[in-house]
Order: structure tokens, then C-alpha cells, then sequence
């Protein structure tokens, strides 16, 4: 058996070697990227919310027509306020603790698992201006005007509860991972319109101060997630597309979208059976679902649309 001495010299100047040798690199993090045309899209998105909600006060409040079928929605909601009313009631009372816990819950679980700080300051803030900016538009907005339809002068419009509910439904939407968007967005979506409806039914508010608060709340949230896209470059947020993950199965797309037209076929009917000709009939619920199916109308449309956006702005793993 030989024996091979090393040479201590060798040693030496094998670790200086391997001192000189720069640290081999990690894999890059994925950085997300955003869509070509994203922040034109999130800017027209911005436009039309601030545009819709202009011309929604001008028609509902301003005009003859609209105060009509504004004020038979709410006046028609009492033939439907018994046993439903008790549960919208207690549904409402809760509405401000259920909001808040959501939203406080998952922004902060978030927020400590990812080190997303910055894009829960920026969702947080978004959601405090959207409410700030409805008590607002209520003090600041004219009275409504006689038109001949016998209603409360007072302006109630927008939707303080709907605003509460909505924006938190959409602080939650902004901070979940683009593969849980989807579902993020048809079950806050759901909570929104649930809780604009509630108001509806107790005759708290009009079908128009509820869509007047989801036109609010897309005003601020989509700048708001544009802010958040554009300054996240962590590899949690890209995706897989639509159907790589069950939370973005392309079911919480289809869904609203056949809800939204089911309650469009609603809405065509109860207004046709109360339109002037033959075999017009007097209204008793007519008004009122139709109301009913503007606000469920409204609420998934913004849903589809906003789910669609950021599904466009954040792009695929390479």
C-alpha cells in the first residue's frame, strides 16, 4: 500500500482560488410583466367608471324617467319586505364587521406571508377614498329635483353600504394572487351585489345608489391595482392562465356572465309586461325586479370586466 503526501502549498492555494471565485447565481425570480397597452386599458377602465357614474346621477336624479323607475323600485319593495326583510335586515347590521374582517384578514395574511407591504398600503388607501368620496358625493351633489314623482328630496346617492362592502370585496380581489383573482372576484362580486340588493329590499336605498357605489369604487380600486401591477415585480404574481389552477377555472368567468343575462331576461320582461299596449298590466313587483336585475347586472359586468382586465395585464409564466 503507497501513500500520496499532499502538498500544503497546494491546499492553500486552492482555497485562495476559491475565495477569488464569484458566488454562482440563483435562478432569476420570474418578474412579471406587465401586457403591451396595460396602463391605457386601466385608464379607460378608470374613465368609464367616472363617466358611468356621471350619467347614472344625471338619468336616475336629474330626469323625469329615471326618478320614476328609481322611485317604483324602491316603493315596490315593501310587497317583498316580510320575512326577506328580516334577513337583509340582520344581514345589514352585520354588513360593516362582516366587510372589514374580510378585508382585514386577508390583506394581513397576505401581507406577512408575501412582504407585500407596499400593495396592501396601496389597496387599503384605495378602499378608504372610495368611502370617503361617497359621503362626499352625498353632501356635495344637488338635491333631487321635482319632476313630477313624488320622492324624498334628500340625495342618497351613492350607496354608503354598498361602497363598504364593494371595496373590500375589491381590497381582497387586489391583494389575492393572480390563479385566485378569478375567484376572488366572483365571490366578492356575489358579497357586493348581495349587499346592494339588501338595501334594496329593506328600502334603505334606490337600484341606482347601488350602481352610483360599485361606479365609485372602480374609480379608485383600478388605478389602485394598476399601481399595484406595475410596482410588484415578485414572481407570485404571474399565472398559469385561465384553468391552470381551479381558482381560475374559467367558471368564475362563465358564471356571472349567465347570471348577468339571466337577470337581463328579468329585467326585458318585468318592463315589458308594465310597457304601455295591449295587455299592459298595473305593477306590483314589476319595478322592483327590474331594479333588482340592474343591480345584478351592474355588479357582474364589473365583475367580468375587471377579472378580465387584470387577467390581460399579467402575463403568463414564460
Amino acid at each position: 500500500m503507497t501513500f500520496q503526501l499532499r502538498d500544503p502549498r497546494r491546499k492553500k492555494q486552492g482555497r485562495q482560488q476559491q475565495g477569488r471565485q464569484k458566488p454562482r447565481r440563483q435562478p432569476s425570480a420570474e418578474k412579471m410583466r406587465l401586457a403591451a397597452g396595460t396602463g391605457f386599458l386601466f385608464a379607460v377602465a378608470t374613465l368609464a367608471c367616472a363617466t358611468g357614474l356621471a350619467a347614472t346621477y344625471y338619468y336616475f336624479v336629474r330626469t323625469t324617467t329615471g326618478q320614476f323607475i328609481d322611485e317604483s323600485a324602491l316603493v315596490e319593495a315593501v310587497e317583498i319586505h316580510g320575512p326577506a326583510g328580516k334577513v337583509t335586515t340582520r344581514f345589514l347590521d352585520w354588513l360593516p364587521t362582516i366587510s372589514l374582517v374580510m378585508a382585514a384578514v386577508v390583506v394581513l395574511l397576505v401581507t406577512v406571508i408575501h412582504r407585500r407591504w407596499r400593495a396592501a398600503g396601496i389597496a387599503v388607501a384605495a378602499c378608504v377614498a372610495a368611502n370617503i368620496a361617497t359621503q362626499v358625493l352625498k353632501d356635495l351633489l344637488p338635491l333631487r329635483p321635482y319632476r313630477g314623482v313624488e320622492t324624498l328630496e334628500l340625495n342618497s346617492l351613492p350607496s354608503g353600504h354598498t361602497t363598504l362592502a364593494a371595496s373590500a370585496a375589491a381590497a381582497v380581489f387586489l391583494m389575492a394572487s393572480p390563479r385566485w383573482r378569478p375567484l376572488a372576484g366572483f365571490v366578492g362580486g356575489t358579497f357586493a351585489i348581495a349587499s346592494g340588493m339588501s338595501t334594496l329590499v329593506n328600502q334603505w336605498h334606490r337600484p341606482a345608489d347601488v350602481v352610483a357605489a360599485f361606479l365609485v369604487v372602480g374609480c379608485f380600486m383600478i388605478p389602485a391595482g394598476w399601481l399595484i401591477l406595475r410596482n410588484d415585480g415578485h414572481e407570485w404574481n404571474v399565472w398559469d392562465g385561465f384553468g391552470g389552477h381551479w381558482g381560475s377555472a374559467r367558471l368564475w368567468i362563465g358564471l356571472p356572465v349567465l347570471l348577468g343575462l339571466a337577470s337581463a331576461a328579468v329585467s326585458v320582461y318585468s318592463l315589458v309586461m308594465i310597457a304601455p299596449g295591449i295587455g299592459q298590466e298595473a305593477s306590483t313587483t314589476n319595478y322592483f325586479w327590474a331594479g333588482i336585475s340592474l343591480i345584478v347586472i351592474a355588479g357582474y359586468l364589473a365583475t367580468v370586466a375587471t377579472t378580465s382586465l387584470f387577467a390581460y395585464a399579467v402575463r403568463r409564466r414564460d
